[in-house]
This record gives C-alpha cells, sequence and structure tokens, in this order.
C-alpha cells in the first residue's frame, strides 16, 4: 500500500512507514505507535510498537494497534494516512483501553530521518524561534545547545504550528505542522509545573529528538533523573508529541548551593490522564521537499502552512482607526517646559501617565509622531495637531544636535537634558527619516525650514564620514562617535534616509553610502540571515525588527537603482520577516475586564525577539508589503499586506466597545504563549505610530485607507504611484 505526494511516496512496511525518493528510502518510522507514560513516581518512560494492522480503505491508509505498558496501561491508536496537495496528513486517535498505575500519557507522531542521525548536519526553521542553526540566538533559547536530546517546543510558541528540517547537503527537507488551527482552552484552575497532567490540554509540541533509550526527568532545581528502557531508538526523528511539552531546555537561573555541578535544564511536559474511554484525536500535515537554499525551504513551507492555517481577516474600518489614533496622538502631545512630546508610557485602561521621556525613534518615535501631526494637521484642517507636529520636530532640531553630527536619541524633561542613552543606528533612522519629510511637505506648503534640513544633512554628514570601510555601521555610538556596541547588523536601517537624502540634495556621497551599505548588507543580513539587534531595549539577538529594517533598505535601494539584486534583497528580508507573525490563532485569556484579547483574537501579533514577546509591530509593515506586491505581482504579498494592515488591531480598541479611554488605545506587547496572557498593560507612543504611519503611506500614494482601495485602481495605475521617489526633487534652495 502506498500513498503519493509529486515525487515522495509513502508506503507501508512491516507495520511501520516508509518514505521514498526515486526509490531511496529518506525517512521512516518502524514502531509508528508511541506513547509516554508519567508512571506513579512522576517520571516519564516511553514506549513503542509497530501497527498491528494496516489496510486501504478507498484512497487512505488505515493503520491500527495497541501497545500495552508493563503497569498493564493500554492504549489503543488508530492513524489514518492520506495524500494532500502539498504532502501527506495524519490524522490520529488513541483512546485509553485500561488504566494501570500512570499518572498521565503523550503520544507522538515521528519520522526517522535516513540521511544523517547528526543534528549538526540540519538547518532547522520554527516561525520566529528557530532559524539555521540559532547561531543568533540567545543562550538559553531551544537548538542554541545542539549536543541536547530533545528539542520540543509548544506549538503555541511558533508564529504558525510547523517546524522544518533541511538536510545542509542534500537540500532534502522535512516540515511537520499542526493541520488545523482547533486548539481550544486549556484548564485555568491549575498551574502548570515541570510535569502535569491536564485533559483539557489541546495544544501540541514540535521539533526533533535523538534520545537515548533511557528515561530524562529534571528535577526543580535541574538535576536529571534517568532510568534505562528495554528500547529501541534508530536515530534523529521530526516530532509531533501531543499533548504538548517544552523540553529540554536551558536555564535561565540556577540554583546556588548545590553539590551539582552540570548544566541545569528543564523539561516541562503535560500528559491527559490514563483514565478507561479518554480520547485523543489530533492531525498533522507532513510536507517534503528538495531546496536549493534554506531561504527557499522557508519561504515554501511557510507559506503553504500560512495558506492552510491564517486566521480570517478583522473587520476593521482602517479610516476611522487612522482618525482615532491620530486623535490619541494630537491629544497626549503637549508641552513640557521648552520641550514638546508624548510621554514615554501610560498605564490601561485610563492612560495613567506613567513615565515622561522622549525617545528620538525605537518606543518613543517622536519625530515620526511630530510629522504625522502636522501633516493630519494641515490635510485634515485641525490647526491643534499641525501646531504640535511642528513644534515636535523644531524642539528635536533646535536641542538634539551634537558637535560630532550625531543627534542625542533620549531627552527627559525633568531634567531638561538628555539620559545617558546609546546612539542606536536603528533609532537614529526612526528619527531622521520624518524630520526630513517634514521638511519636504513644509517645502511643498512653500514653507522652507533650512534648520531642519541642516539637521538632517548634519546627520548625513555624520554617516559618511563614520562608515566602516566594509560598508557597514556599528550597532551603536557614544556621542563622540566612538563605538558602543560593535555588532554591524543594524546597517540596513540608514540605507533609506541616505537615499531619500541624496535625493533631495543631490550629492552623489549619500547615494554611494547607501550602496556600499548595502552591499554589506545583502551578502550579511540576506544572505546569511543575520537579522539580529533590531531591538534596543534587548540584546543583539535575532529578532523581527532587523528584518523589518532590511526590507526597508533593500526596497529603497530597488527604488532608486531599479537593480534585480536589491529587489531579490527585499524579497529575501520580507520572506523571512514575516515568519514572525501569528497567522494562525487559538484561545487567549486575560488578567484584565477591559482589554482587546476579551473580544479578538491574537493573529496578526508578532514575536520580538527569539524567546521573547509578541508585539503589534508588524502593523508597520502593510504599506510596504502592498509596494512589493505592486512589484513584483505576487499574491502572497497582497494577501500578507493586508492580514497585517487589519489583523494587527486586534490588540486595540478599535471602536470603543472595550472600554478604553479613548477608541483607537492599544496595549504594547506581551506574552500569551501559555494562553494566559502576560503584559505590562501599558501604551508606549510607537504602538500608535506604527498603525499611523502606514496608513497615512498607502493614502498619499494609492488614495485610500484599505489595501482594498489601493486595488480598485488599474494595474497601470498602481505600478505609476508606486514611483515614490518622484516626489523628492532634487536641488535645495
Amino acid at each position: 500500500m502506498k500513498l503519493e505526494s509529486g515525487n515522495y511516496i509513502l508506503v507501508s512496511k512491516e507495520g511501520g512507514i516508509e518514505v521514498q525518493k526515486n526509490g531511496k528510502r529518506l525517512y521512516f518510522n518502524k514502531r509508528p505507535m508511541f506513547v509516554t507514560v508519567k508512571t506513579a513516581f512522576a517520571v516519564n518512560e516511553f514506549y513503542d510498537q509497530a501497527y498491528a494492522e494496516i489496510t486501504a480503505v478507498g484512497d487512505k491508509i488505515v493503520a491500527e494497534g495497541t501497545i500495552i505498558v508493563p503497569t498493564g496501561s493500554e492504549f489503543f491508536f488508530s492513524d489514518v494516512y492520506e495524500a494532500v496537495n502539498s504532502g501527506f496528513k495524519v490524522s490520529r486517535n488513541v483512546k485509553v483501553l485500561k488504566a494501570g498505575d500512570d499518572l498521565g500519557f503523550s503520544t507522538k507522531i515521528s519520522l526517522t530521518i535516513a540521511e544523517s542521525d547528526d543534528v549538526h548536519d540540519y538547518h532547522c526553521f520554527a516561525p520566529g524561534v528557530w532559524y539555521k542553526q540559532n547561531e543568533f540566538a540567545p543562550d538559553y533559547a531551544t537548538g542554541k545547545d545542539l549536543d541536547n536530546e530533545y528539542f520540543w517546543r509548544m506549538e503555541t510558541n511558533y508564529a504558525l504550528p510547523l517546524f522544518a528540517m533541511q538536510h545542509i547537503a542534500s537540500g532534502e527537507a522535512a516540515a511537520l505542522s499542526r493541520w488545523a488551527a482547533d486548539v481550544t482552552m486549556q484548564s485555568s484552575d491549575i498551574v502548570r509545573s515541570e510535569n502535569n497532567t491536564d485533559p483539557k490540554c489541546t495544544i501540541g509540541a514540535i521539533g526533533m529528538s535523538k534520545p537515548e533509550n533511557k528515561t530524562l526527568n529534571y528535577l526543580y532545581y535541574g538535576f536529571g533523573v534517568r532510568k534505562a528502557l528495554e528500547i529501541e531508538i534508530d536515530g534523529l526523528s521530526i516530532d509531533y508529541v501531543y499533548p504538548g511539552c517544552d523540553g529540554q531546555m536551558p536555564r535561565k537561573s540556577h540554583y546556588e548551593g548545590l553539590d551539582y555541578s552540570q548544566k541545569t535544564k528543564r523539561f516541562q511536559r503535560i500528559n491527559h490522564p490514563v483514565e478507561v474511554g479518554f480520547e485523543q484525536n489530533y492531525a498533522v500535515g507532513i510536507q517534503f521537499g528538495h531546496y536549493g537554499s534554506f531561504q527557499s525551504m522557508m519561504r515554501e513551507i511557510w507559506r503553504d502552512t500560512y495558506s492552510r492555517l491564517r486566521d480570517k481577516l478583522f473587520e476593521v474600518d482602517n479610516k476611522l482607526h487612522f482618525h482615532n489614533c491620530m486623535n490619541i496622538l494630537t491629544k497626549y502631545t503637549r508641552q513640557y517646559g521648552d520641550s514638546y512630546g508624548l510621554p514615554f508610557s501610560c498605564q490601561l485602561p485610563n492612560m495613567d501617565i506613567s513615565s515622561v521621556s522622549f525617545q528620538f525613534g525605537f518606543v518613543g518615535q517622536q519625530p515620526g509622531i511630530g510629522y504625522q501631526l502636522l501633516r493630519y494637521g494641515d490635510k485634515e484642517g485641525v490647526p491643534e495637531a499641525f501646531e504640535k507636529g511642528v513644534n515636535v520636530i523644531d524642539f528635536w532640531v533646535r536641542t538634539a544636535m551634537t558637535d560630532s553630527g550625531l543627534p542625542q536619541m533620549c531627552y527627559n524633561p525633568n531634567i531638561s537634558g538628555f539620559e545617558p542613552y546609546p546612539h542606536y543606528i536603528r533609532m537614529l533612522a526612526d528619527g531622521i527619516e520624518p524630520i526630513l519629510d517634514a521638511f519636504l511637505y513644509m517645502r511643498g506648503k512653500g514653507d522652507l525650514r533650512p534648520s531642519w534640513m541642516e539637521f538632517c544633512k548634519r546627520t548625513a554628514d555624520w554617516l559618511v564620514e563614520v562608515q566602516n570601510e566594509d560598508g557597514s555601521y556599528y550597532r551603536a555610538y557614544n556621542t563622540d562617535s566612538s563605538i558602543r556596541m560593535d555588532s554591524k547588523a543594524n546597517t540596513p536601517s540608514v540605507i533609506r534616509f541616505l537615499i531619500q537624502f541624496y535625493l533631495v540634495s543631490g550629492d552623489e556621497r549619500y547615494k554611494a553610502a547607501a550602496i556600499h551599505a548595502g552591499e554589506w548588507s545583502f551578502d550579511c543580513n540576506y544572505r546569511n540571515m543575520e537579522y539580529r539587534g533590531g531591538t534596543c531595549d534587548n540584546s543583539d539577538i535575532q529578532d523581527k525588527e532587523a528584518g523589518i529594517y532590511a526590507l526597508f533598505g533593500f526596497l529603497a535601494l530597488y527604488d532608486l537603482t531599479g537593480e534585480d539584486k536589491w529587489l531579490e534583497g527585499a524579497v529575501g528580508a520580507a520572506d523571512y520577516t514575516e515568519t514572525w507573525t501569528y497567522a494562525w490563532s487559538f484561545p487567549v485569556r486575560t488578567l484584565w475586564p477591559k482589554h482587546p484579547f476579551n473580544h479578538y483574537s491574537i493573529s496578526g501579533q508578532s514575536i520580538i525577539t527569539i524567546g521573547g514577546g509578541a508585539d503589534v509591530y508588524m502593523a508597520a509593515c502593510s504599506y510596504t508589503y502592498y509596494r512589493l506586491y505592486v512589484i513584483t505581482g505576487d499574491e502572497h504579498y497582497l494577501d500578507f499586506a493586508e492580514f497585517i494592515h487589519k489583523n494587527t488591531r486586534q490588540s486595540s480598541d478599535v471602536d470603543g466597545s472595550v472600554g478604553y479611554v479613548m477608541p483607537g488605545l492599544g496595549h504594547e506587547s506581551g506574552n500569551f504563549t501559555t494562553q494566559t496572557l502576560q503584559s505590562h498593560y501599558h501604551w508606549l507612543p510607537w504602538c500608535t505610530y506604527v498603525e499611523v504611519d502606514p496608513s497615512s503611506r498607502l493614502y498619499d500614494t494609492f488614495g485610500g485607507y484599505e489595501i482594498a482601495d489601493a486595488q480598485k485602481l488599474s494595474k497601470e495605475e498602481r505600478v505609476k504611484k508606486n514611483r515614490i521617489y518622484e516626489i523628492f526633487v532634487r536641488g535645495v534652495q
């Protein structure tokens, strides 16, 4: 009996299964029925067995059998295999027939990889969690220590419930994914421990393993307890475990005073009860393919899973939401002594101001908000917004420049001066671009602001002067231009500003600097996937925002030159960056009566860093992904652009029904992987800015606040309007 999907054939063999390509065995499982039991000693032992009976039922393969473990517990397995468009689907039913002296159980669908059993021979992909060999991940991340036996994570940690492995030398890849976004709420009246039982948990774990034939259980302080088992281990496998677990994770903290010197780790398991009649029902998708690169594998497998699991579009009036957001920015921008700006943070739901400090970019986005206010106030006839926007830009231009030409980053009106804060190259880009935008907008009104232009010029000159010979920039500098942080991965951040200032000034030095930075970024960020350090308040680890700024930089180079190389870089950065977005959804509860997640889903939120929480920053990219669609004609980018233009709003009180003090407000970030939201429950200026900025640019470029509005234009009109640099006029008087 066999099933076929493209070049891959799944066959049943001696009670097991095998996947072949061109007559060669690539993947197999000799004993597909696998159960882990939580014994009366509260440790986990595992057992596996071949199917007792395999039959063909129409175009499906049905495989069944019973495992009896030493305590007497009996588990009946019924697995149904079928070929689908993108690979294979396995639907599993497990029923407890007899309960012995066991406290819980879990089961596993897995495939052993025939090519190699050395984990170092593989690149892995788990959206927002694992890229290649996680060389740019923090030490506590899964996959960082490749000498472990188990690499399993709860699938709620993944932007899509997906894990893929690619053999580096051959290019062959296999992926497992949850078949449907049908997770239900786990028990909320118990606390998860090292090894608890929850009959309501429907979350799985996905990853890989190469276990010894021994148990592995870590006590609460990290000591591993092991017991030999009479079981055969065939090698390295890709696995779906149900219910899920987080296994073998490094501990962030260690207990002191123990007579134990090994690295302490943790293995948190969830079990289902061993009760007669209890059933498990779950399904997974299996995909196979041969790819010439990690990037191409990541792109295709992500897109295939996305097309199956992507959440429905959120219903939101983006025009109304834009105006609500601008009302927020107008209200909370004010004069503080001799300065103008917005509070650093306000507690929800009533916007209780908890801190006042202004950041040039990143979480503060003060000049960016200033530009949006003056633009909005002028276009909509709101003098208060216009005046406040002009005052914000004036404040930074008047106050922030240093002798070196590098603007200050963080102003505190309580001390009437700047806080000691690194000059992050990414934050510099955030703040300087909108000052140039504001200058151009005012010039278009016939109102020249030479001091604004001079501020931008001094910054551009500084960027030319400090650029490294290889084209890169360091992550952060001191005020005197000395190096503060020597990573170079944030180099793409300033490319777009350099290009736009070149277009305004006509000075070839800025164009040369932008292209030189692009060359470094193409080789290191794109080709090596060195997207790290983009979030200024995190260490120099892999994250989403480094990908965002690489996308911005490469697309700006393509807009300038039309060269295919830069479009390739932009597409590569876009494909990477979108994999950090929760495209699927699962139930989440909050601890507050007034919160959008009590009404809406978490889809559209995006993972911040490897090992981090999730926020709404992907909202900043909807306009850019739409522009990429117009350039490439790739319908997936259109779909994704609309998805993040709508679903990111689900963390906001879009219509006032949540009960926040103003409609449009949203929380900064949180972690909901446990299905209980953990959050500071506060608002920072960037939360509103990243929803306003792409909407205003979409309107200015394509004439509407919805992507559907832009789609009403003819293809020729969209292409013409997408040439955005035609508005930059060389030669400044």
